[in-house]
Order: structure tokens, then sequence, then C-alpha cells
């Protein structure tokens, strides 16, 4: 690929690539030179650096990850949707561990971009649309949003790190953690905000 064929997508994409095969820290702007065969400062002219381009990884992952989760949640509800959501997060974040990684990272990301960058906005909507059909309310919401978050991130960064050692597989956990996880959205407990 030559630089007239550059963009900052690209750029983006090639660097995610990257991310995928050795893991985000790899990432560097000269190795996303080197994939791209170019020399180092053609990148600059497209974007401004490796925090720019790390951002732009997180919010091209971003973008990727929801449309996943909007497919596999589609016209479901309950358990259902649930389940579709969390195999849908999870199944992203084996296939595509360098992106999923960039989701989950602080990273400062061009508030431009971002505000142009439908994923992240998109992920929020589906994510409380899904809690409404709970029937909860704020802020059980924020609640159950950073509980399902808390979890299915949680799992899958133990389940990367080989963190389940256990005879029994960690899918067979993933299916009883989301059978939990739907009983508990059923009974959510009642708020004690305002109590002594």
């Amino acid at each position: 690929m030559g630089r007239a064929g550059l963009t900052p997508e690209r750029v983006a994409v090639a660097g995610a690539e990257l991310a995928d095969e050795a893991g985000l820290d790899q990432v560097t702007m000269a190795r996303v030179a080197r994939r791209l065969g170019v020399k180092d400062a053609s990148l600059y002219t497209h974007v401004r650096g490796l925090e720019d381009l790390r951002g732009r990884i997180a919010l091209l992952a971003a973008d990727e990850k929801t449309l996943r989760i909007a497919e596999a949640t589609a016209g479901r509800a309950g358990k259902d949707a649930l389940v579709a959501y969390a195999d849908a997060w999870r199944g992203y974040a084996h296939e595509h561990p360098g992106r999923y990684t960039a989701t989950q990272v602080s990273i400062r990301i061009d508030p431009e971009l971002a505000a142009k960058a439908p994923g992240p906005r998109r992920a929020v909507e589906l994510t409380y649309g899904m809690l409404r059909g709970y029937g909860l309310a704020e802020p059980d919401l924020t609640d159950a949003v950073r509980l399902l978050r808390s979890t299915f991130h949680g799992f899958v960064a133990l389940e990367a790190a080989g963190g389940f050692a256990h005879a029994r597989s960690p899918q067979q956990s993933w299916v009883r953690a989301l059978d939990a996880l739907h009983t508990l959205l059923e009974h959510w407990p009642a708020s004690r905000e305002g109590t002594t």
C-alpha cells in the first residue's frame, strides 16, 4: 500500500490489526508505518501521534463491538437479549483482543472525533434499552450498567489471562453467570438511597 492510499481510517485499521496480533501496548507509529510500507513521518499527516492513533483504534473498536451487539440483540428482550448481548461482547473480545483492550483502557480521545463516532453513544443506548426491559430506572440503570460491564470485562480479562485453571470449562461458568445476572436483574433490590 503506497503513501497515496493512506487515510486516517486506514492508519487506524492497520493499528487495530497490529493490536490484535501483538497487543495494544505493542502498537507504535514505527510498527504501523512498516505495516503500511511507508516512512514513520508519513503517518503524521494522517494522525497526530501515538495517542491519537490509539484513540482512533478505540473508536473503531467501539463502533465494531456496538454493531455486533446491536445485530445480536435485535428483536430480543429479557434473558434472550442479555445472553445475546453478553455473548456478542465476549465474542468480540476473543476475536479482537487488542481492539477490545483499546475500548477498556483510559485513552485520551479527540473530542471532535468522539462526537462523530456512533459506537460509544449507541452502546449506551443499547445497554440502557436492554435494562429498561427489566423495569429498571435511574439510579438503578447506572448501577446495573456498571455491574454488567464489570462482570463481562472481568470474565473476559481473566479468561484471556488464563485465570480459569479449574477443570470446569469457562463456557459452563459463563452460562451460569448469565443465568445469575438475569435472576438478579429480574429481582433488582430496592434502592436504599435516602435512608440512614
